[in-house]
């Protein structure tokens, strides 16, 4: 019975393994190397960075941002802890990333986006792309920087053809979430005013406010985190 039950979950591990290859496609990194002269910067000061999946056919004036999710770090330590990982170093990152579920470029798994042109937007300010410190503390090395981040990666999206786009989605999940929902306004007033915005997150919007209803104390560590990274 034993070794029965080892071979069934052998099969399913096998059968999922071969379901997540068929859907994804690997997509190599690309880093905002200019985005430094804005100042925007990961918590460890190294470039932004982002993988990107080029649309074609009748999706190619269409975008998808998806907002990579990871929390927050809420304070100096934990910020330290986060900055030499891949949440808080471009460094870190993996150069090439699978694009699953609604990144994937395969119709049969994601048919309304397949087509689209789909980005995968690294986080790596630790606080929803809402930073912005000019100063950076010599003993930590910190770089509060998120809006700029935000800001920067948008910017070069636009040159690559986003100011043409005829549908854009700003997605994220957790902590992404979140930061589709304060950028927003600001990701629409980017784009063409012709182009038609939308919004896609999961488990941020809801989380946030359940936390804040039965636990006071997350609103206040939420207001502190903004006050020190002087988010806007």
């Amino acid at each position: 019975m034993g070794c029965e039950k080892f071979g069934l979950w052998l099969f399913f591990v096998a059968s999922v393994q071969f379901f997540l290859k068929a859907q994804c496609i690997n997509v190599g990194i690309t880093y905002v190397q200019d985005a430094g002269i804005k100042g925007a910067v990961c918590l460890d000061g190294s470039p932004p960075a982002y993988h990107f999946s080029d649309g074609f056919g009748s999706g190619i004036n269409n975008w998808l941002i998806q907002l990579e999710g990871g929390g927050w770090c809420n304070n100096v330590t934990t910020c330290l802890q986060r900055r030499d990982t891949r949440l808080g170093s471009s460094k870190k990152m993996v150069t090439q990333l699978a694009f699953s579920g609604i990144l994937s470029n395969k119709p049969q798994f994601n048919p309304d986006f397949y087509n689209w042109n789909r980005i995968k937007v690294r986080y790596c300010d630790g606080s929803s792309f809402t930073g912005d410190v000019e100063a950076v503390d010599p003993a930590t090395n910190l770089h509060f920087r998120g809006a700029r981040v935000f800001r920067a990666i948008i910017d070069n999206l636009l040159a690559k053809g986003m100011k043409n786009a005829k549908n854009a989605i700003l997605s994220g999940c957790s902590a992404g979430g979140l930061s589709s929902i304060l950028h927003c306004d600001n990701f629409k007033s980017l784009l063409p005013p012709t182009t038609k915005e939308r919004r896609l997150w999961s488990t941020a919007h809801r989380r946030l406010l359940q936390r804040c209803s039965y636990h006071p104390w997350f609103c206040q560590e939420f207001a502190y985190i903004m006050h020190v990274k002087n988010e806007t």
